[in-house]
């Protein structure tokens, strides 16, 4: 695997996992509105998520989802895709031109001014709730009694 491919399946993951409010007002904040033409319009649908018991056993269906997605073509000829969790049809369509411009040489500016405050956003929403849940922990210790 290349690695802007890996690149690629991280800011994916990034868009499709903020809430849509943010995401929409954080693309209003950023300077630029590329003409681009739909290849798919955003459509609503729904797909099966399966599991594995342990993480290793035989994978079964948990249950259904529903996600948008949508596809478009920016002037130059790039391709963007948004695949997101839920019905927001203009959260599909921002992560589309999102993922469109990664792919062009404005790639560093939408990386910059917002990815990387996305990320960031992401990772403190994690701390924060992981310092909750740590508030939370029970450390359980025995005592020995000193009999064999």
């Amino acid at each position: 695997m290349k690695t802007e491919d890996i690149a690629r399946k991280e800011w994916m993951g990034l868009l499709a996992r903020v809430p849509s409010d943010v995401l929409i007002a954080k693309w209003g904040e950023f300077d630029l509105r590329p003409d681009f033409e739909w290849l798919r319009r955003p459509e609503v649908g729904g797909v099966m998520v399966r599991g594995r018991t342990g993480g290793t056993g035989a994978a079964f269906n948990l249950g259904e989802m529903t996600v948008t997605r949508c596809s478009l073509a920016l002037d130059d000829g790039t391709v963007g895709h948004g695949y997101v969790q839920g019905r927001s049809k203009s959260k599909a369509e921002v992560a589309a031109l999102i993922d469109a411009l990664m792919q062009t040489d404005v790639s560093e500016k939408v990386r910059s001014q917002v990815i990387e405050p996305l990320a960031e956003m992401m990772q403190a929403a994690r701390t924060s709730r992981a310092a909750k849940a740590a508030a939370t922990k029970v450390e359980f210790f025995t005592l020995v009694r000193g009999e064999d």
